[in-house]
C-alpha cells in the first residue's frame, strides 16, 4: 500500500466533497469528483453533474489546461475506459500527460473494472488505488449495490412515536414527525433513484411520492407494489407528476391492467408469491404481504432500470416483509417524543424470533437531533 501524504489526503477529501455535489443529480451514474494538483497547488477540479454530460475528470482537465501536464489527478472512482455516452476518461488523462493518478476505489462496472487502471499504467502513468476507499464507496453505496449485488441499496424510511408506533389504530399518522424532520426526509428522497410504497399506503394516504426541496434533483421513479392492481384511477400518483411504475401479480384482473395502463401507469408482471400474515397488533388476519419471490423479482427489475438507491416509504406489512426477506440495507427513522399507546400500529408486521439468540440486530450508524425529533440511521449487524 502506498504511503499517502497529508497533501494526498486533503486533495482526495476535496475530490469526495466535489463528488457529493452530484448527490441529487448524477444518477444512475455514480457520484465522482476529481482534483488535479501540481507542486502542492490545485490547478483544476470538477465533478460529474448529470448522466450523459462530461465526467469529473473532463471538467477538471478543462480547468487545468496545460498545467495538467506532469500533475497528479485525484479521482474518487476508477476512470472509465469505454465509450458510453461520453469518451473514456482514462484516455483524456493520458492525452493531458498527467504523471500520477490517485484513485479512491475501483469501478465494479464490467466495461471499466480494472481496465481504466490498466490503460493508465500501460501509458506509463503512476497509478495508486485505495486512498479513502471506504468514504468513496459510501458515497456511491447504491451504485456498488446495483453493480455488485444486482439490486438497489434499500433504505426503509419510517416516522415513529417514542413507543415505536407508526400510526394510530385508525391508520392516522399525520404528523408523527415535525416539519423539519419531514423536510429532511425529502433530501433522502432526492438522493434516491426511486421511491417505493405499497398499495395499502396508496389507499390510505393517497401519497404523491415527490421530492419537495429547492435544490436541483433528478425526479425519482415512483413505484407501487400492487399485486391485485387495486390502485384507484383517481389516485394522485396517476393524476399528477410522472407516471408510476406498478408491479402486479400474474393473475391480476386484465381489465384493471388495461385501465391503469390507459391512465398512464407502466405495469410489470412479476411472479405471484403471496404470504399470509398472522394477526399482529390489530392487523387483519386476512391481510397478505408480498412474498420473497415477488420482492426479489421487483428488486432485480429495478436494478436493471438503473435504480441505485431505493427509498421505501410504506406501512408495517410491506416494511416487515422486506426485512423478513433480508432486503433492507438501512433503516431511516424519524422518532418523535409523542406516545401513541399499545393499540396503535406497530413499526413492523414481523414474526417474533423463536429465541433471543435468533433476534435480528441492527447497529446505529448515525444519530442526529432535528428540532425535537431524532433521525436515526441503522444497518444490519454484520
Amino acid at each position: 500500500m502506498s504511503d499517502y501524504s497529508a497533501h494526498d489526503h486533503r486533495q482526495m477529501a476535496r475530490a469526495l466533497q466535489l463528488a457529493a455535489c452530484g448527490l441529487y443529480t448524477s444518477q444512475p451514474n455514480p457520484r465522482v469528483g476529481c482534483v488535479i494538483a501540481k507542486a502542492q497547488q490545485v490547478v483544476g477540479e470538477g465533478f460529474h453533474q448529470r448522466a450523459g454530460t462530461p465526467h469529473a475528470e473532463v471538467h477538471a482537465l478543462a480547468a487545468a489546461g496545460t498545467a495538467a501536464r506532469g500533475a497528479t489527478a485525484y479521482v474518487t472512482l476508477e476512470p472509465c475506459a469505454h465509450f458510453g455516452r461520453t469518451p473514456p476518461c482514462a484516455d483524456a488523462l493520458i492525452a493531458a500527460q498527467v504523471a500520477r493518478v490517485v484513485v479512491a476505489t475501483g469501478d465494479p462496472f464490467a466495461p471499466v473494472c480494472g481496465q481504466g487502471l490498466a490503460r493508465l499504467r500501460a501509458a506509463g502513468i503512476r497509478v495508486e488505488v485505495g486512498l479513502m476507499q471506504n468514504d468513496a464507496r459510501e458515497l456511491n453505496i447504491g451504485f456498488f449495490s446495483r453493480i455488485e449485488r444486482a439490486r438497489p441499496f434499500v433504505r426503509l424510511k419510517m416516522a415513529l412515536s417514542l413507543d415505536g408506533r407508526s400510526a394510530l389504530a385508525s391508520g392516522e399518522s399525520r404528523w408523527i414527525s415535525n416539519a423539519a424532520a419531514r423536510e429532511d426526509g425529502h433530501h433522502f428522497r432526492a438522493r434516491a433513484s426511486a421511491i417505493l410504497t405499497g398499495i395499502g399506503t396508496v389507499l390510505a394516504d393517497d401519497p404523491r411520492l415527490t421530492v419537495r426541496i429547492a435544490q436541483t434533483h433528478v425526479t425519482p421513479l415512483r413505484v407501487v407494489l400492487d399485486r391485485r392492481l387495486r390502485m384507484p384511477l383517481t389516485a394522485t400518483l396517476l393524476t399528477s407528476g410522472s407516471p408510476p411504475l406498478i408491479y402486479g401479480a400474474s393473475d391480476a384482473d386484465p381489465q384493471r391492467r388495461t385501465a391503469l395502463q390507459a391512465a398512464g401507469a407502466e405495469l410489470v408482471t412479476v411472479p405471484d408469491a403471496a404470504l399470509s400474515v398472522p394477526p399482529l397488533h390489530g392487523l387483519s388476519p386476512a391481510t397478505t404481504m408480498t412474498g420473497d419471490g415477488f420482492l426479489a423479482a421487483v428488486m432485480a427489475d429495478l436494478a436493471k432500470r438503473g435504480v441505485n438507491e431505493l427509498q421505501v416509504e410504506a406501512g408495517a406489512i410491506l416494511a416487515g416483509a422486506l426485512i423478513a426477506a433480508g432486503l433492507v440495507d438501512e433503516l431511516l427513522i424519524y422518532q418523535s417524543g409523542c406516545l401513541l399507546g399499545s393499540s396503535a400500529r406497530p413499526m413492523l408486521a414481523l414474526p417474533a424470533p423463536p429465541t433471543m439468540a435468533e433476534r435480528r440486530e441492527w447497529q446505529l450508524v448515525e444519530l442526529v437531533q432535528i428540532a425535537d425529533n431524532w433521525r436515526l440511521r441503522l444497518r444490519p449487524k454484520g
